[in-house]
């Protein structure tokens, strides 16, 4: 079987290498020819996944017509500001009958869109039907070592997730499947926002308390925001939700988790951002999380305060204050 991997960052490395591993023929696109060709010397992608040797059924492009040529199955794997570029790239070049896979966890900024809507709106409706998304506690290095990890995949087609289920088990990856494609999008997305949160708390010395609070009350921010897009409730309890929520708030791996960290200690933005040297999908799914939020008319204090660090320059610490003296209410409402 032949694989297309859009997206040489540390994601899709980890699941080329996995793919590869099973025997299928993978082809890994790098935006950059350098990177391709680096990693096709090394045998390993060393900016991005340093230390992963990549079987030889792998090997790294920057041709995208090369990369997709005969592919049974696309996956995009790239951060979700790049995603409809790319799908602009792809569109005339993706065989007709391939299975389309998005792993990325993202929402676009400036419109609020999941990856299978981008998807909808740039190869049609059928291809947004017909595409799988993938998320889950799925942290990149973890799963390149093959420490044991579980995912969801999730489509409008249930054949379609059936079909991600069989192409990515694995003995190190148990995958489970839903037929909430909004309810798993979004809540691979919006757990990378309350990772930055979770981080900020660290840095600015506070305790399990605190994060427990801000992990338990964000995964209720989370699940309404869902509910009202139409995903439903239960998916939040699950891997793409609390899941996904729970290992990226508390993993020193996790890019959101460290650049909240680097804020709470009172770096600033820029500064942060490039310390982190990658991208955080926490940023720009927290100005569409905050963008919908006020378009629905959906309460959602902590994703509000995040955004007014991330885009206003307010303090860290005024915004834990703001949040614990907040008007009283109830907890289930």
């Amino acid at each position: 079987m032949k694989i297309a991997m859009i997206g040489a960052g540390s994601w899709g490395t980890a699941l080329a290498s996995l793919l590869g591993e099973k025997g299928f023929q993978v082809r890994l696109w790098a935006r950059r020819g350098d990177l391709a060709r680096a990693i096709e010397i090394d045998r390993e992608n060393t900016q991005y996944l340093p230390g992963i040797k990549l079987p030889d059924s792998v090997t790294a492009t920057s041709d995208i017509s090369l990369a997709l040529a005969d592919a049974e199955a696309v996956v995009i794997a790239i951060p979700s500001v790049g995603v409809r570029e790319v799908l602009e790239l792809i569109k005339t070049k993706l065989p007709s009958d391939s299975l389309l896979v998005h792993a990325g966890k993202g929402l676009e900024s400036g419109t609020g869109l999941r990856g299978s809507e981008v998807i909808a709106q740039t190869l049609g409706d059928s291809a947004g039907r017909g595409c799988v998304a993938l998320s889950g506690p799925n942290l990149a290095v973890e799963l390149a070592n093959g420490v044991p990890t579980a995912t969801v995949v999730a489509s409008a087609t249930i054949e379609n997730a059936i079909r991600t289920q069989e192409l990515f088990s694995s003995p190190g990856l148990r995958v489970y499947r839903n037929s909430d494609i909004a309810g798993v999008e979004l809540g691979g997305a919006l757990k990378n926002v309350f990772a930055i949160g979770a981080g900020i708390s660290d840095g600015l010395g506070y305790g399990d308390n605190t994060k427990a609070t801000l992990v338990t009350r964000g995964l209720v921010e989370m699940t309404r925001l869902g509910v009202a897009m139409g995903a439903d409730e239960k998916t939040f309890i699950g891997l793409s939700g609390f899941g996904d929520l729970m290992a990226t708030c508390a993993s020193p791996l996790s890019r959101n988790l460290r650049l909240g960290r680097m804020l709470g200690q009172g770096m600033g933005i820029e500064e942060s951002l490039r310390s982190l040297g990658q991208v955080a999908e926490g940023m720009p799914t927290c100005a569409a999380a905050f963008l919908l939020s006020r378009k629905l008319d959906i309460s959602m204090p902590i994703t509000e305060q995040i955004y007014s660090v991330l885009f206003e320059g307010k303090s860290p610490r005024r915004t834990v204050l703001d949040l614990m003296t907040r008007d009283f209410r109830d907890e289930l409402r």
